[in-house]
C-alpha cells in the first residue's frame, strides 16, 4: 500500500491506496478486507499516475450507485481530473469518452442498449452451443495428441473470441481476424510493452470495415441485425457498440472459463465429484462469479453533483470505481463468509440500466459451460501439471485471470 500526496482538488486524503502492486494482483481479497477495515464501504484510491478516485467496496453501495444514474452517471467527460491525465494514460481505452453505448445516458442509452438486446436475443442458444462445441473440438484436436497443454492461450482465450467474432459475422481464420483478436487483448488488458491506445485504434478500423461490408451484404448475424434495427444506428455508433459487444463477450468469458477450470482442478469438492456429478460444472461456474469474478473492478461512474455515499463526501465530477469483486464478497451479505453457490444475486454482470444487456449473460453462460463440459468430456483425466500454489494471476486490477493454466492428460488421437 502506498501513501501519496494527491493532486490539488483531490477527494482522497493521505491514506489513499494505490491500486497496483503484487499484493493486489495475487490476493486482491486480502486488500479488499484491509481497505474495508480502514475505510469502510468507500475507499480513497489512486489509479495509474496517482490519479485519485473512490473504490466502492460494499454490496449495498455498488447496488445504490448502479441504480441511481441521476447521481452517478456514465459520461466520463464529467471527470474533474482530466487536466491531470496524459493522452497516453494506460486506462484511456476504459475512460476516454467514446460515442458508444457504454457512455450514453438516459433515453439515448435505452435506444442503443435496445438495439444490442434485440440483436443478441436473436442468437439461437442451441446453435451457439453447437458452434462452441465445434470450436472447442477443433482447439482440443490441436493439442490432444501431445498429452499436455497450456489452456489459457490454447483454449480459454481462443474459444469465446472465435465464438463472439463468429456471431458478429466476421469470417474466422483470416489474418485480419487473428490481428483483431490480439489487438482486443492488448486494448483490454495490456501487458508490459503493449500500447493499448494504438491497439484500440486498430480494433476500431477493423470493425469499421466489418460494418461497411454488412451494410452492403447483410447476413444472419449480430452486426447485420444491429444495422437493420429501426433505431437507425449510424456507422460510428454501430462500430462503437460492436466493439463493446465483442470485448464483453471475450475477455471476461475467457477468464470465467479458466477460473472455473482452475476451481475444478484444485478444489477437492469438485475434483472428487465431477465424474460422480454431485457438484456440477454449473455450480463451479456460479461459485467463480462470486469468488473469482472475471471483472474485478469497473471504471466507472462520475458524480453528477456533490453527494454523500457510505459516509463519504463525494464531489461533482469525482470518479467512482465499482468494486464488483469486493461487493460480491461483502461480509454484510455473507456474514459466515460462506458464499451460496446456488444464489445468483452476484454483481458480476453489474446492475441497473448499465448492466450487461440481457441476454448477454445467458450467451456467456452457454459459451463458458460448453467450453468446460466439452474439455472435461474429451480429456476426462485432465490434471494440473504444476502445484496449485504455482499458478499466478495476471497483473491486472480490472480482470481476474491466470497467466497460464498448464495441464497434462492421457494423449488421445482424434
Amino acid at each position: 500500500m502506498t501513501d501519496a500526496t494527491p493532486p490539488p482538488g483531490c477527494p482522497a486524503h493521505s491514506g489513499a491506496v494505490a491500486l497496483s502492486g503484487l499484493e493486489y494482483q495475487q490476493s486482491p481479497s486480502e486488500l479488499y478486507r484491509s481497505l474495508r477495515r480502514e475505510h469502510g464501504a468507500i475507499a480513497p484510491v489512486l489509479l495509474d499516475g496517482d490519479i485519485p478516485a473512490w473504490l466502492v467496496l460494499g454490496y449495498p453501495e455498488v447496488t445504490y450507485v448502479t441504480s441511481h444514474d441521476e447521481l452517478f452517471a456514465r459520461d466520463s467527460r464529467r471527470w474533474n481530473q482530466w487536466e491531470h491525465i496524459p493522452a497516453d494514460w494506460p486506462l484511456m481505452p476504459f475512460v476516454g469518452y467514446q460515442p458508444s453505448v457504454l457512455f450514453t445516458e438516459g433515453a439515448e442509452h435505452q435506444r442503443r442498449a435496445g438495439v444490442i438486446t434485440q440483436a443478441l436475443e436473436a442468437v439461437d442458444q442451441f446453435e451457439l452451443a453447437r458452434d462452441c462445441e465445434r470450436i472447442a473440438d477443433q482447439l482440443i484436436d490441436a493439442f490432444a495428441g501431445s498429452g499436455r497443454a497450456e489452456l489459457m492461450a490454447a483454449f480459454a482465450h481462443a474459444l469465446p473470441m472465435r465464438a463472439a467474432v463468429q456471431f458478429c459475422g466476421m469470417p474466422a481464420g483470416s489474418t485480419d481476424f487473428e490481428q483483431l483478436v490480439d489487438d482486443l487483448r492488448i486494448s483490454l488488458d495490456a501487458a508490459e510493452g503493449d500500447d493499448p491506445v494504438a491497439a484500440y485504434g486498430r480494433v476500431g478500423a477493423r470493425i469499421q470495415q466489418l460494418v461497411k461490408e454488412k451494410r452492403e451484404s447483410p447476413g444472419p448475424d449480430v452486426t447485420s441485425r444491429m444495422l437493420a434495427h429501426p433505431a437507425g444506428l449510424t456507422d460510428e455508433e454501430a462500430v462503437q457498440d460492436l466493439i463493446s459487444v465483442i470485448a464483453a463477450a471475450q475477455q471476461p468469458t475467457a477468464n470465467w472459463i479458466c477460473n472455473t477450470l482452475r476451481l475444478l482442478l484444485t478444489d477437492e469438492r469438485f475434483a472428487l465429484n465431477v465424474s460422480g456429478g454431485r457438484l456440477s460444472v454449473g455450480q463451479a461456474l456460479n461459485e467463480v462469479l462470486w469468488l473469482d469474478t472475471p471483472t474485478q473492478n469497473f471504471i466507472g461512474r462520475w458524480a453528477v453533483r456533490d453527494t454523500q455515499l457510505g459516509g463519504r463526501q463525494i464531489r461533482a465530477g469525482d470518479c467512482l470505481v465499482l468494486g464488483l469483486a469486493a461487493a460480491n464478497t461483502d461480509p454484510q451479505i455473507w456474514p459466515e463468509s460462506q458464499v451460496g453457490a446456488e444464489n445468483s444475486a452476484h454483481l458480476s454482470f453489474s446492475n441497473g440500466e448499465h448492466r450487461c444487456p440481457y441476454p448477454a449473460p445467458l450467451l456467456a453462460d452457454v459459451i463458458a459451460r460448453t467450453a468446460v463440459e466439452t474439455l472435461l468430456e474429451r480429456l476426462p483425466d485432465l490434471v494440473l501439471s504444476v502445484e496449485p500454489q504455482e499458478l499466478t494471476w495476471r497483473p491486472s486490477i480490472w480482470m481476474r485471470g491466470l497467466t497460464a493454466l498448464p495441464v497434462q492428460f492421457t494423449p488421445v488421437s482424434h
